[in-house]
């Protein structure tokens, strides 16, 4: 879910064995920026626990992640254009390391939301200039699982003190590896294009990303708790479990990305479809381990793998204003978590318990079908229209 721009400047590097650091650096850094998003699932209940916490509390904590992500994907993918890559990329990796201290370091709850919304702007401004979307994929294959594994040995905050390690060691290999660049010369304005914005396509494919993502990840906010406390699994056996959603939804989206060249419509139709009926079957089937946890790794399968074919939709609906377009993708994917999140929350303290997020994820994804099968009905019609004329 990058932003889109400017990763591009990095492919011509002046001495060309140094391309695969260059891009193995910028793949780490986009690695930490979305761990740093989904690794709170995975440490839910020790961050509850040792912060004497309701699971909605700490879940809070990734809701306000995604606020931070809504308001900085598409400002400051406009806002760095007019800066050196080298030092948007800097600036973003130590105001990562100096978030991720603070949360370790605090027991504050004001402190500890208030660092991750600054972390959450610094992300926004790193997908500004990394195009490297293979970091991103691996978040939830290594990233989130090894960060619950961490916890669940050094507690929670060895999480982030090894998170803002890694992120000092990419910014001294920035510093010294990466390509010294010149802000780009000032061109026409860049919100020329912004009449192009008021496609209704364009806004239905937000719409779609906004709900798909926000159903998946308000449960996937509470699996933890979901596999421990409703489904019986041993909490050692959870990092496994994680890597197998991780894992389904790396080769998901490969799947998805490859039948989106040719069938992007029925993409965005089947995956929120399957989805639905995955999490409708997650809140039925309440303490059957095996099934509870095989219904995970089908989530990962499914949910998320329509990202790239909505974030493409996205930027061929914007025009000329593609680069906004790609950051509003990703500011409405963040718009989903936040909301999501935060009403599959509020359903833990009532009489649906921990069944409350996949209930809540459902009836969220399943209006993704309405964006989407309209998108698909335009898009039928347009190419009647092109084969008549």
């Amino acid at each position: 879910m990058d932003s889109g721009s400017g990763g591009s400047r990095y492919a011509e590097p002046t001495h060309s064995e140094r391309l695969p650091l260059v891009v193995y650096i910028l793949a780490l850094g986009t690695f930490l920026m979305l761990t740093t998003e989904f690794v709170i699932a995975g440490i839910l209940p020790e961050i509850a626990g040792d912060l004497d916490l309701s699971l909605a509390q700490a879940g809070s904590l990734i809701t306000v992640f995604a606020v931070g992500m809504v308001v900085g994907a598409p400002l400051l993918a406009l806002a760095t254009m007019r800066l050196s890559k080298k030092l948007t990329l800097l600036i973003a990796l130590i105001v990562f390391v100096v978030g991720h201290m603070v949360v370790a370091l605090s027991s504050d709850m004001t402190v500890l939301m208030t660092a991750r919304f600054v972390t959450a702007l610094a992300t926004g401004a790193f997908w500004a200039v990394s195009a490297v979307v293979a970091g991103g994929s691996l978040a939830t294959v290594l990233g989130v699982p090894i960060g619950a594994f961490i916890a669940q040995h050094v507690g929670w905050r060895g999480t982030f003190w090894v998170l803002a390690l890694a992120a000092a060691v990419a910014v001294v290999s920035i510093a010294r590896l990466v390509p010294t660049d010149t802000p780009p010369p000032k061109e026409e304005s860049v919100f020329r294009g912004l009449v192009d914005l008021r496609s209704p396509r364009l806004w239905l494919v937000l719409a779609a990303c906004l709900t798909t993502t926000g159903g998946v990840l308000a449960t996937y906010s509470y699996v933890t708790p979901i596999l421990t406390d409703q489904a019986g699994l041993s909490a050692g056996l959870v990092p496994l479990v994680l890597a197998g959603f991780g894992i389904c939804s790396f080769f998901g989206t490969l799947l998805g990305g490859r039948l989106g060249d040719t069938r992007p419509h029925a993409v965005i139709i089947v995956t929120p479809m399957v989805s639905t009926v995955v999490l409708l079957a997650m809140a039925l089937f309440t303490g059957a381990t095996a099934v509870t946890v095989t219904l995970v790794v089908l989530l990962g399968a499914f949910g998320l793998s329509a990202n790239s074919v909505l974030i493409h939709l996205a930027v061929s609906h914007a025009g000329r204003a593609a680069t906004l377009g790609s950051g509003l993708a990703v500011a409405a994917f963040n718009a989903g978590t936040a909301i999501g999140t935060t009403v599959a929350g509020a359903t833990l303290a009532g009489p649906l318990g921990l069944s409350g997020p996949a209930t809540v994820g459902a009836s969220i994804v399943v209006l993704t079908l309405i964006p989407a099968v309209t998108l698909g009905v335009l898009a039928r019609r347009r190419r009647a229209v092109t084969a008549a004329s």
